[in-house]
């Protein structure tokens, strides 16, 4: 306890002082939402202040969130590994389990904030936003399933743009069916033109492919494709830091959400996270656990997803596009949800639209890289329904937000066009064209 007093102490000196508040990101109070007062009373009754003091340190990182139920599905999901309970037991408590790592892995980074500054600790959460995702990729990547890889993250992609934004438009209309349901368009025209870019950088080595296929160009390379995606991916990064500078810099103000003050006790917890609960050493240890424990079920999902797919008569294009991003980022569109609730729309866009944006400009592109390292072909070539549906969205979604002003219909429409992409996933199955050109056809279920 006293370790957490000095820290506290020490972050407002050097972080709340008037002139330097602490910059809170839309994914920061997204997952402020989610986030509660614990009772420590009967912490000061322990007589042994070491004790009191790990204890406290339990607490503040296991008790203080609404998903702290859910904690036991990631021992659970560790005990039917090795007591080997079957793989979709495996596969369903290891998603479980990621949904409140994912909250506790964004609280500990904005802790870490406290003590870095609002630039490093706008890089943490630029990070660690998607770090689920980037972990099922680099462990796909390594066991060489890198279809898994492109569906996961065009799903997010899809899920934040459509489902995630979709719904909080639509709960946001309906509760809200009188009031003015404004938000600030500058943000969202910034992500959805890096979205643009990212879609035209799917959409050429896709084209280059079938233009090639058609013979009306030539080209003298056989990993051409390969190679552009490659190049395409490296620009991305390029832009991404691009976007960071613009972010975190020259023009943060765009990006800051407008605080409606009112009296819900989501508001309090907010207001009480303007000063740290743990340590820098603390927030640290306890970040590499919550990491690690993240990559641990990320393991398992991956090891096990086909045979959820046998089991369930599913698809691995279907669980990895639909059934994998609602499961892994609950937690982050329930916060998005609540502050849409609250006709919070800044929030609920920076949200769903930032995670999207990071996802297609940081998550792909570094994968395409880290494959290219471990010498496995991976592109930016995510066929043609993938990378048509991925198109489609962000046109829908830049349509969807150009006035500035929203309503329930909006919500709606998004809402549907996911509906009608997770049917058409859900109808089809992938499989390979004799196992020797790697072309692949789809079979229609009927």
């Amino acid at each position: 306890m006293e370790s957490n007093t000095m820290a506290k102490e020490m972050a407002v000196r050097h972080h709340l002082l008037p002139g330097s508040p602490r910059r809170r990101t839309a994914h920061n109070l997204s997952s402020s939402s989610l986030r509660k007062s614990s009772d420590a009373s009967l912490l000061h009754k322990v007589p042994c202040a070491a004790l009191r003091s790990l204890l406290a340190n339990l607490n503040d990182v296991l008790l203080t969130t609404r998903l702290f139920l859910l904690f036991p599905a990631v021992l659970l999901a560790i005990a039917a590994t090795y007591l080997h309970f079957g793989q979709v037991w495996v596969f369903v408590l290891s998603l479980i389990g990621l949904v409140p790592l994912a909250e506790r892995l964004s609280f500990l980074t904005e802790q870490i904030a406290f003590y870095t500054g609002p630039t490093v600790g706008g890089l943490l959460n630029a990070t660690f936003g998607n770090v689920t995702e980037v972990i099922i990729a680099l462990l796909a990547l390594r066991e060489g399933k890198i279809e898994v890889v492109k569906c996961s993250l065009l799903g997010s992609i899809l899920s934040n743009l459509l489902l995630v934004l979709g719904t909080s438009l639509f709960l946001a209309g309906i509760a809200n069916l009188r009031a003015h349901q404004p938000y600030d368009t500058k943000q969202a025209h910034v992500n959805t033109a890096l979205l643009m870019l990212a879609v035209l950088c799917h959409s050429l080595p896709l084209m280059l492919r079938y233009a090639v296929t058609s013979g009306d160009h030539a080209i003298v390379s056989g990993d051409a494709a390969l190679h552009l995606s490659r190049a395409c991916s490296i620009l991305m990064l390029v832009a991404y830091l691009a976007y960071l500078f613009f972010q975190l810099k020259t023009h943060r103000q765009l990006f800051e959400p407008q605080q409606v003050e009112d009296d819900d006790d989501d508001d309090l917890v907010i207001a009480q996270d303007d000063e740290p609960v743990l340590g820098f050493s603390s927030a640290m240890i306890w970040l590499a656990l919550m990491t690690l424990l993240t990559a641990l079920l990320s393991g398992y999902v991956v090891s096990t997803i086909e045979a959820a797919s046998e089991s369930w008569e599913l698809s691995v294009s279907f669980i990895s596009i639909i059934l994998l991003p609602i499961v892994g980022n609950a937690a982050e569109h329930a916060g998005a949800v609540i502050f849409a609730l609250k006709n919070k729309l800044d929030i609920t866009l920076g949200v769903s639209l930032g995670s999207a944006t990071q996802i297609s400009m940081f998550v792909v592109p570094v994968s395409v890289i880290v494959a290219w390292t471990m010498g496995i072909p991976m592109d930016l070539d995510f066929n043609l329904l993938e990378t048509g549906s991925l198109f489609l969205a962000i046109l829908v979604t830049a349509f969807t937000l150009q006035e500035g002003e929203s309503h329930y219909l909006k919500g709606l429409i998004l809402v549907l066009c996911y509906a009608v992409i997770s049917v058409c996933f859900f109808v089809i199955r992938r499989r390979s064209a004799g196992g020797t050109d790697g072309v692949h056809h789809l079979d229609v279920i009927v």
